[in-house]
């Protein structure tokens, strides 16, 4: 496994991050713990989570994933041997079922902090995330930015403020955003500049072939103010191996399971994809390796968050840390995302 430090933090993190929004819907508790203790084995040491996971967002299920992960660090007792990073909700009718008020204001950004280390049986969190802007903006595949600053809520500075207070009390270590644009990275880190505040260290945004967006301008953003991409979602939910094309996914497959989840079912999506995976097996490449072999390369991306159901998924996508692309490859995928150029934005 490779390590390097999270952006501008001293979080010296695995290139492979363990997402876990499946803990507690797909997955139970004892699977849960047995793709802990297996990514921890193969040297992955940073683990990510949030407050409304698991997903699809439940009230009944509200909150498991966490208590899971703090049931397994309890039991481990490896507290100090892992990075671990959750998420305060943003507004949403989807998440208001975690509290009356999700505004990113000081008393929902504590009452948040609260549950969440009273869940994950922890006195701190090393890495603590905005999991979308409460301003209206493109996240979640919106396009065509539409301008409402009557929607502007809770302002970035009070935000940032509310969560310098809780780094001074050492409830978290950094400060990372999630879903957010380059107006939104710059806004949090001239204020921060500007004024003494915590340093945003992390985007945690969507990437993967099927969608390059932050290429054409977040990347510039992150490689010069030394903040590192978090690329969930690498897999595009499972579309880049294949397994929706060639008819092998099962019932119990995300989106088979979740048909809400077919952001990455579009026309020119699969056309995509087909041609992904023709490469891929072209020069002996499992697709799914690929794929996530291609995020591993890109010199923004600080940790690839990768999420599995089975073992034997995880231990796959593991492996792809031990596939360098040629530059045939590269040549391939150039040719292919020209031809299909940002499919599922």
């Amino acid at each position: 496994m490779d390590y390097q430090l999270l952006g501008g933090s001293d979080l010296n993190v695995s290139r492979i991050c363990l997402g876990t929004m499946t803990f507690g819907q797909q997955n139970t508790e004892v699977e849960a713990h047995q793709q802990l203790d297996y990514a921890v084995a193969e040297g992955i040491n940073f683990f990510d989570t949030a407050e409304m996971y698991p997903v699809p967002p439940n009230p009944a299920t509200q909150g498991l994933t966490e208590a899971y992960i703090g049931r397994w660090i309890k039991a481990r007792g490896n507290r100090e041997q892992i990075i671990l990073a959750t998420k305060v909700s943003g507004p949403a009718e989807m998440a208001s079922h975690i509290r009356p008020d999700l505004c990113l204001n000081k008393a929902n950004i504590r009452q948040a902090i609260t549950d969440s280390l009273q869940r994950l049986q922890t006195d701190y969190i090393d890495l603590y995330q905005l999991h979308w802007p409460e301003r209206a903006t493109n996240f979640f595949g919106q396009l065509n930015y539409r301008h409402q600053p009557e929607l502007d809520g809770t302002p970035i500075l009070e935000t940032l403020t509310a969560l310098k207070e809780l780094v001074d009390e050492g409830l978290i270590r950094y400060v990372g955003l999630s879903n957010e644009v380059p107006w939104g990275v710059m806004k949090f880190l001239s204020y921060a500049d500007a004024l003494g505040l915590p340093r945003v260290v992390s985007v945690q945004n969507p990437y993967n072939l099927l969608n390059r967006k932050d290429e054409v301008a977040l990347s510039e953003v992150l490689l010069r103010e030394n903040v590192a991409l978090m690329a969930y979602s690498p897999l595009a939910f499972g579309t880049l191996s294949g397994k929706y094309l060639d008819g092998s996914a099962t019932a119990n497959d995300r989106i088979n399971q979740f048909p809400r989840f077919a952001r990455y079912f579009t026309d020119m999506g699969l056309k995509a994809t087909a041609e992904y995976v023709l490469l891929a097996r072209e020069h002996g490449l499992d697709p799914a390796q690929m794929a996530l072999a291609f995020v591993n390369q890109q010199p923004f991306v600080g940790s690839n968050i990768i999420g599995a159901t089975t073992l034997a998924q995880l231990e796959s996508n593991i492996r792809s840390m031990d596939i360098t692309l040629s530059a045939e490859v590269l040549e391939g995928i150039q040719r292919i995302s020209t031809q299909y150029s940002n499919p599922c934005p």
